[in-house]
């Protein structure tokens, strides 16, 4: 009798295992140098960026230097986004991925360094102006992952970016304490620095996702504006029209976020009375809300549609930012998980559904002409949250809830997915 469980077992724990290898056996390559590669970038971020708005502050920035600051670093973003699709799609995904990440890691050097607040926004311009790898990395993900295994995909890019992130304001948290907030920033900048340079010294192992690129030309890459600027716009007449209403629900989504995203802290702190070391356990625990649902959300939106997720969390946004407008610590440990558990439902629906929708020749287009018109409005966010802000605190937050509706509706009405999705 013994035997035969023993054998019962040991074929219940083979199944379990090859359904394991099965379901996560995109997990190699390029998906897993990245994975990898956003450990160190995701873990090292996430400690300054904990009281990011109260250095900016403490370096004799206003409240609405914030939103300055905000403003110029999307339009810096925005501006290399065609010719960084353009290039993606044209030369290949990998060197500019591998390249611009030495110098997003180099451009933390302003920050840990800055002797007042200008400092800053001049290494967030750096920084922006170095991503125009955005395009050829988003477009790397979606090259890497299969119709079927794509919204577990990317939902595991999140789970690590969670799990990674977790100890950050811990950190955060005993670097200002010992250090004071000036010096433990400083410091916290340092590490980003290091990791960034780790992590891009691991993309240099990336492989190309492109058959056969031709050789960069220095003529190309000067005629790259013009010619993404035409490829970019040319392409929304061969990618179905969902997309285009997908892009536009994502505007507002992208504004109404840059509104408040670098005034949560400073509200949290100033207006509601938390101390720094509550408001990192709070970030801890939405970061353990997403380390929990992320698995959860990757598999609903592989086998339930990308859709009705994303209208999910359109619905679950709006008490969560109710709560946090009127917070306490309590409050605030339900409102912070549940908005990360809305962007978590938002990014898994919108990166597979685009994923779904695109044809891989034109992903780096499409992804250029997205994300560049997407920082515009962030961009106008910062900066409308800025003024806002300085204005009345609890502004940025509400029109946040007003421009929920336009996003519910144009996804509910005129966002459908493909009968077949794109490989």
């Amino acid at each position: 009798m013994s035997k035969e469980h023993s054998k019962l077992n040991g074929r219940i724990s083979s199944a379990i295992i090859d359904k394991l290898r099965t379901e996560f056996s995109f997990f190699q390559g390029n998906y897993l140098v990245l994975v990898v590669s956003w450990i160190f970038m995701d873990f090292a971020g996430e400690i300054p960026g904990t009281y990011y708005g109260l250095y900016v502050l403490d370096l004799k920035g206003t409240e609405a230097t914030i939103g300055l600051i905000g403003f110029a670093a999307f339009l810096a973003l925005a501006s290399v986004q065609f010719p960084g699709g353009f290039l993606a799609d044209k030369f290949g995904r990998r060197w500019l991925v591998s390249s611009m990440t030495f110098g997003v890691a180099l451009s933390y050097l302003f920050y840990a360094l800055a002797p007042s607040w200008e400092a800053i926004l001049i290494g967030a311009l750096v920084q922006n102006f170095c991503l125009i790898y955005q395009p050829a990395l988003f477009a790397m993900i979606s090259d890497s992952l299969s119709p079927e295994r794509r919204g577990m995909g990317i939902s595991i890019i999140q789970l690590i970016a969670s799990v990674s992130t977790t100890p950050g304001p811990a950190v955060a948290a005993l670097l200002v304490t010992s250090y004071g907030r000036i010096n433990g920033m400083r410091i916290g900048y340092g590490i980003v620095v290091a990791l960034f340079l780790i992590a891009a010294a691991l993309r240099s192992n990336l492989r190309e996702t492109i058959k056969d690129p031709p050789k960069i030309s220095a003529r190309e890459l000067l005629n790259s504006y013009p010619n993404s600027l035409k490829a970019s716009f040319g392409v929304w007449k061969v990618v179905p029209k969902s997309m285009f209403y997908l892009f536009l629900g994502n505007l507002f989504g992208g504004f109404s976020f840059a509104m408040i995203q670098a005034y949560t802290v400073v509200y949290a702190v100033k207006d509601l009375g938390l101390t720094e070391v509550e408001w990192a356990l709070i970030l801890m625990a939405l970061f353990i809300t997403m380390i929990i649902v992320a698995l959860p959300i990757g598999k609903i939106v592989d086998k339930v549609g990308r859709k009705i997720p994303l209208l999910m969390a359109y619905v679950a946004l709006a008490p969560a930012v109710l709560l946090f407008v009127y917070g306490d610590l309590s409050r605030l440990f339900i409102a912070l998980p549940l908005i990360g558990l809305s962007q978590l439902l938002m990014f898994s629906s919108y990166g597979a559904l685009m994923g779904d929708l695109v044809p891989k020749e034109q992903r780096g287009k499409v992804t250029g002409f997205t994300q560049f018109f997407g920082y515009i409005a962030m961009a106008i966010g910062m900066l409308t949250g800025g003024i806002l802000y300085s204005t009345n605190h609890q502004s940025p937050f509400f029109l946040l809830l007003v421009l929920l509706i336009p996003e519910f509706l144009l996804t509910l009405f005129w966002v459908h997915e493909p009968e077949k999705r794109e490989e």
